[in-house]
């Protein structure tokens, strides 16, 4: 099965080796058929601390690598 790949903004590079990125989608009310911004945060490691507060990155899925970190940073988005 392949890893999950997201596309977001970084909001917060203060953790060493960890940063947070939010990552926006549009959903789609299940009865009304408005469609809305959703966004949520995921907090993925940085090896390098490379990666500064608006940079846009894609971040994969991993094993856990702390209590609430599962993903790494593989690169910036075009």
């Amino acid at each position: 099965m392949p890893k999950r790949t997201l596309t977001g903004l970084i909001t917060s590079d203060k953790m060493d080796k960890t940063v947070v990125v939010k990552v926006e989608s549009i959903k789609e009310h299940p009865i009304y058929r408005r469609k809305y911004k959703f966004h949520q945060k995921y907090k993925a490691h940085d090896e390098t601390n490379q990666y500064k507060t608006g940079d846009k990155v894609i971040i994969e899925e991993s094993m856990p690598l702390s209590h609430d970190k599962r993903w790494k940073v593989i690169g910036k988005a075009a």
